[in-house]
């Protein structure tokens, strides 16, 4: 019998497959452990043969998985990093740890105040009830002509302003930010070759991108 070439093309079949073939490394409910760097390579290599899953799919697949809130929460003091196979791959440094948990905040942030937007109009909250007029009163209450105070407005996280970099501007070990979805992801150039730059992410994923692409 023939086995199937069909690709997997959607983000979560994906991960379900690399739930199942590694399920030492990605875990599929409950806490996860930090991923070792350069991991990427790692799967590619060892998928090489599979007819199911493309590069390209793997990067978005494991960029959601690292950017989940579940993975972020596991990049903590004391935690290990672990290969395909589980195997334990070193600590994790401090400043890699102050990343995730900054990417935690402001995605929980965002999701916060999407809610908010999307909540049903309803009374200003916070707006204490009206007081009931006194029962011995036996003249109508004069009104007090006092303004009702509005709501006082949420404001939302300040937004860092970055700006698209130039390939004259970049070399080897700087800091930069990879435009990434919707959110720059933070990480160092580790090479450059021609047009062609490696940024090693702060999650420990290896991507290469277009001077375009990169914020600084």
């Amino acid at each position: 019998m023939m086995e199937s070439t069909d690709k997997l093309t959607d983000t979560n079949a994906i991960l379900a497959y690399l739930y199942e073939t590694f399920p030492l490394c990605f875990i599929a409910e409950g806490e996860t452990k930090p991923l070792k760097i350069g991991l990427f390579q790692d799967l590619a290599e060892r998928l090489a043969d599979d007819s199911k899953v493309s590069k390209t799919q793997l990067r978005v697949a494991l960029r959601r998985y690292t950017s989940s809130w579940r993975y972020l929460k596991s990049v903590k003091a004391g935690a290990q990093r672990v290969d395909l196979d589980g195997q334990p791959c070193g600590e994790l440094e401090q400043e890699h740890i102050d990343h995730a948990q900054a990417m935690l905040k402001e995605s929980q942030e965002k999701a916060k105040a999407k809610r908010a937007a999307q909540a049903p109009k309803a009374a200003p909250a916070g707006k204490a009830p009206a007081k009931k007029a006194p029962k011995k009163v036996a003249v109508p209450a004069r009104k007090t002509g006092r303004p009702v105070k509005a709501a006082p407005k949420i404001e939302s996280a300040p937004t860092v302003n970055l700006v698209q970099a130039q390939l004259t501007d970049l070399a080897k070990k700087q800091r930069v930010n990879v435009k990434l979805g919707m959110t720059p992801v933070a990480g160092v150039i580790t090479d450059i070759n021609k047009e062609d730059i490696h940024v090693q992410l702060d999650s420990g994923l290896t991507v290469k991108v277009k001077a375009e692409h990169i914020l600084l």
